[in-house]
């Protein structure tokens, strides 16, 4: 079923629709050099396919799972036999993001001088997976998960064409099927087609696919959540975010993706304890207490009852009083530290463990808090005296400390 002609394409319209730029470029045989990024089963090697039905030029596909700097030299040594003919080279590079340095710095110089107009493929985020300098080359085009739409509109397809579908063999399909099917695809063309290829040679000619035989093709739902790439850092993300901003729904969603996805619970549990600091912090300190039971929990207890904890600490902080107090407090002392003069600790707050160090003066004029709380004494170097790094919050138990703040500070 894979499409032979742009008008056959289905999804990526921002990018492939007609009149768009990348369009005219392949309709007019002068693609660039590009990267194509997005999930899988959204088009990226059909686009590759199309490109070479479609263009003048020679067409060589490589796997980066596979293909080495041998076979990179090869390309380049009969591409630019090729060119001395007056022919391009259009190179696919499938999972371009599996090159390592060498491979690509060996591809880099015949990408710049046009030996070969390069298209790579990739899930990843070609930022971090693809060298700098080969990605200043290129152009990315960004490939979207296709819409519940696009996927009936292939599944349709598949189900009536009788030359490269399953229009030959009579069968239907109930809507409720069609449902599923497109459900468990969740925006993956390849996986709705592989499930529907399934159902239809275990249901046999004639017959009619039902929500049950979708589901019995396919035991579970497609995933997009790849807890090595994108995927794991944007749901963090997601997941952090929502806690920092009280939405205790939001963050048992994403909490779900990520557990649901196979996500390391240790590593969902350390953003939990550093978010009880960062972003709940002296406005309810039982925040870092639990979020620590959690992460002790889920140690001792594993998957899959982890996820009690896990969802314990996570409501518990979505629901706490929030403030930021404790990181900003930190960050502007850390930024005298790193750009007023580092004076020496004042001599009243050093221990006088010996004769000489008492004859110089150490722990002279030091006053004991204990003996009266209400003296106070200069306990920072003179240059950075009366600089102020705490800011209390005014919500949760931090209106408290606001007060104490107060107090304690000369107008």
């Amino acid at each position: 079923m894979r499409p032979t002609t742009l008008d056959e394409f289905v999804g990526q319209q921002d990018t492939l629709g007609p009149g768009r730029p990348l369009r005219r470029a392949i309709e007019s045989d002068a693609i660039p050099s590009m990267v194509l990024w997005g999930p899988p089963g959204t088009g990226k090697t059909t686009f590759a396919e199309i490109v070479a039905h479609l263009t003048g030029a020679y067409f060589e596909r490589l796997s980066a799972v596979s293909a080495g700097v041998a076979d990179l030299r090869r390309v380049v040594a009969e591409s630019q036999t090729r060119r001395r003919s007056g022919r391009r080279t259009v190179l696919f590079v499938d999972e371009i993001h599996r090159f390592n340095k060498a491979q690509q710095d060996a591809i880099l110089p015949y990408v710049e001088d046009g030996t070969v107009t390069l298209i790579g493929a990739t899930t990843e985020n070609p930022s971090f997976e693809v060298n700098a300098a080969l990605l200043s080359r290129t152009r990315v085009f960004v490939f979207s998960s296709l819409s519940d739409d696009d996927v009936g509109t292939i599944v349709d397809r598949a189900m009536s064409d009788p030359q490269r579908g399953l229009g030959d063999r009579g069968l239907t399909m109930t809507p409720e099927a069609r449902t599923a099917l497109i459900g468990i695809a969740n925006g993956d063309a390849r996986t709705a087609l592989n499930a529907l290829e399934f159902a239809a040679s275990a249901a046999g000619a004639g017959a009619t696919l039902t929500d049950q035989s979708i589901a019995e093709a396919v035991q579970r739902r497609a995933r997009v959540y790849d807890k090595g790439g994108d995927s794991h850092y944007d749901t963090v993300s997601a997941f952090i975010k929502s806690i920092r901003a009280s939405d205790p729904d939001a963050a048992m969603y994403w909490l779900a993706r990520m557990i649901e996805g196979g996500e390391d619970p240790l590593f969902i549990v350390r953003r939990l304890v550093i978010l009880a600091s960062e972003d709940v912090g002296l406005a309810d300190s039982r925040g870092l207490q639990i979020a620590i039971a959690a992460q002790q929990a889920v140690h001792f207890v594993g998957m899959p009852e982890g996820y009690y904890p896990l969802a314990h600490a996570t409501l518990y902080l979505a629901l706490a009083p929030k403030s930021n107090s404790v990181g900003r407090a930190y960050g502007a002392a850390l930024d005298d530290v790193r750009n007023i003069r580092n004076e020496p600790v004042p001599l009243s707050l050093r221990n006088a463990s010996t004769g000489l160090m008492r004859g110089l003066g150490y722990g002279k004029g030091y006053h004991y808090a204990h003996d009266d709380y209400g003296v106070e004494q200069t306990n920072v170097p003179e240059n950075v005296a009366g600089r102020t790094y705490y800011h209390p919050g005014d919500r949760g138990a931090e209106r408290e400390f606001g007060e104490r703040t107060k107090k304690r500070r000369p107008e």
